[in-house]
């Protein structure tokens, strides 16, 4: 009772909802109204033909005859009073089968439902949340960092401006919350005090404007912002943002990372202190061929295996593997490991022909630049003029275009690098692109997650999508303390030794065997021993890092969860 008393009362506070239920009350007096003026007739009709009835009688036969029920127990004999009955009929069927309903559902009913549905759109969160994480807009890069927030259980919310795009997305399971971003009275109903990251993914002005209001609200939670120019960096973090990133650049410079042609070293992709995780390609090095145990990497140069990339899917570092031309390799090692590796294997690409871009958007030019910086030459193809900024590393023109593709270099070059922003025009363009040159390397640049898999089968040898590279970056952010997302479902976690491996070797614990995560390094007190051997003991009050896939993560913390020191 008392949560319809709330429901009606939360109903007639909005304006259109009261006026329609005035309407409804105008509709029941008339019913009223012309209830009692029948019966009225009823008792003079009735009294001229020699019948006596009760008050309440003509009520009953009134609404009998109004809603066409007709009992029959109650009849005129005479013509004036048949008449009488037909002209209740006709009125009765004319407000109860018609009006009424109408007036009820459209007056009542639908603005009741939709009610119910407003109010699942909340305008404010509970007094006592906290350690939450805010998001400002619904887009390929949020979707992909909630997934990842939900699987590392951080509580979120998605401050949506109107009300159609917050049921949508309320019907899908997300956590929505209705405010206007440029007020700063939702970002305190949002709890902005307590919360533990903001993270604003709209225009460079508007994130301005989200950061600007945020700092003066709390001064302690991060702010992150993604940023599409780079004169927009500085005044995003006078604005009050701790990390502005460029989505666009990062995504070029990993695009850049995977190509053929020039130098080929390892390239660094996280860093807990003295250990560095780095990748780099086996194609062209004496490693292809051989198993992770042959490649004796570990014994001669120090660093070791703990993971390869094969067109796009990763598998652990078993001393089977075999490597093959398009494997990319994880290193875990120290700086001078590295190092030695680098020397020992670098590869030096003598085809000369510059590698293709198709694409002249934010991502394509961030990736030509960083391939200059490699001394990779190149060539865009931009069928937007607007778009070009170097004409003479740019070709105007469609990649759908024949003529254009040779005009570029396909035949000769030795990679193509296609980073457009649609996804099927990505796959349409992989799968010409391999038809044209089987052998050429092909890296695309997917929109949004579930795209990856559909263009590796289009033939694509590396595949990184712009949605899942931005939710890394800011989950990295978030947790840069304890653990370090280094690919897409592939986490580096350092945690405190649990009490049941305290004094047990690494080959005893069978950690990889019984979670699937590969110990790294051991870090006690202020030395890290990178790479440990199996007879490496764990210490009391020391830390270890630990690589492995999100699944062997979940599995690490449900057997050692209970016993962690942290």
């Amino acid at each position: 009772m008392k949560l319809l008393t709330t429901q009606v009362m939360l109903f007639l506070q909005n304006k259109p909802d009261r006026r329609n239920f005035i309407t409804l009350i105008r509709f029941f007096i008339v019913l009223l109204i012309l209830v009692v003026l029948f019966s009225g007739i009823f008792h003079f009709l009735m009294a001229q033909e020699g019948q006596r009835h009760s008050f309440l009688t003509g009520i009953y036969w009134t609404l009998t005859v109004m809603s066409t029920l007709g009992f029959g127990d109650i009849t005129f004999d005479s013509d004036i009073g048949r008449l009488f009955s037909v002209i209740v009929l006709l009125t009765g069927m004319l407000f109860l089968l018609i009006l009424f309903p109408f007036t009820f559902i459209n007056f009542f009913y639908s603005p009741w439902m939709k009610a119910q549905e407003q109010a699942k759109v909340p305008r404010e969160l509970p007094e006592d949340t906290k350690g939450h994480v805010i998001l400002t807009r619904f887009g390929p890069v949020t979707e992909a960092l909630i997934k990842k927030l939900n699987r590392h259980k951080y509580n979120y919310v998605v401050i949506v401006p109107t009300m159609v795009e917050g049921l949508e997305l309320y019907q899908q399971g997300f956590n929505i919350m209705l405010g206007d971003l440029g007020d700063p009275n939702t970002y305190l109903k949002a709890r902005v005090s307590q919360a533990d990251l903001v993270a604003t993914t709209e225009s460079d002005v508007l994130n301005t404007n989200v950061a600007f209001t945020v700092r003066g609200l709390a001064k302690e939670v991060p702010i992150i912002a993604t940023c599409n120019s780079e004169a927009s960096i500085d005044i995003l973090k006078l604005a009050g943002c701790n990390h502005v990133l460029q989505l666009g650049e990062k995504m070029g410079l990993f695009l850049s990372r995977r190509a053929n042609g020039g130098e080929s070293n390892t390239h660094l992709v996280g860093r807990f202190g003295e250990l560095i995780i780095a990748e780099t390609m086996v194609a062209g090095t004496p490693l292809v061929g051989k198993t992770i145990k042959e490649t004796r990497l570990r014994k001669d140069i120090g660093v070791n295996i703990v993971g390869v990339w094969e067109r796009g899917k990763f598998k652990a570092a078993d001393r089977d593997v075999l490597l093959t031309q398009y494997s990319v390799i994880l290193l875990a090692g120290s700086a001078r490991q590295i190092d030695q590796y680098n020397k020992t294997y670098q590869v030096f690409c003598e085809n000369t022909a510059p590698v293709v871009i198709i694409g002249g958007g934010r991502v394509g030019r961030a990736t030509g630049k960083f391939l200059e910086s490699r001394k990779i030459d190149y060539r865009i193809i931009e069928k937007d003029p607007s778009r070009i900024k170097r004409y003479a590393k740019t070709i105007l023109g469609d990649a759908a275009d024949l003529e254009v593709l040779k005009e570029a270099g396909i035949d000769e070059s030795p990679c193509v690098i296609i980073t457009t922003h649609d996804d099927d025009v990505n796959v349409y363009l992989t799968i010409y692109c391999r038809s044209l040159r089987p052998d050429i390397q092909v890296i695309t640049r997917t929109t949004l997650e579930r795209n990856l898999g559909a263009i590796h089968r289009a033939g694509a040898d590396f595949v990184l999508s712009y949605a899942s590279m931005g939710a890394n970056a800011i989950l990295n952010l978030l947790r840069r303390n304890d653990i370090l997302m280094v690919a897409e479902g592939l986490d580096l976690i350092r945690v405190k030794v649990p009490k049941s491996l305290v004094g047990k070797t690494i080959k005893e614990s069978a950690i990889r065997k019984h979670t699937g995560c590969t110990v790294i390094a051991i870090h006690c007190q202020k030395e890290m021993k990178i790479n440990p051997e199996p007879k490496s003991e764990f210490p009391e009050d020391a830390e270890i890092i630990l690589i492995g896939t999100v699944e062997a993560e979940n599995e690490f913390f449900k057997v050692y969860g209970e016993d962690n020191g942290n």
